[in-house]
């Protein structure tokens, strides 16, 4: 089987250090859970964060 490439595509106008601050938050905040990027016309319009709380048998 042949290695399958990525392709990544830079554009600054897409990620800005504010957006890649943020996300990098979201992702130090979650222990389990989900971050979600949805992108619009090449634009992530909305960040949407969904975390999960494992319960043991102490209630916890």
């Amino acid at each position: 089987m042949g290695q399958d490439k990525i392709i990544v595509r830079r554009r600054d106008d897409v990620l800005t250090p504010d957006t890649a601050k943020r996300v990098a938050e979201l992702l130090r905040s979650v222990r389990y859970g989900s971050i979600t990027i949805v992108v619009q016309e090449g634009k992530i319009a909305q960040i949407d964060k969904t975390e999960k709380f494992r319960m043991n048998g102490n209630g916890r």
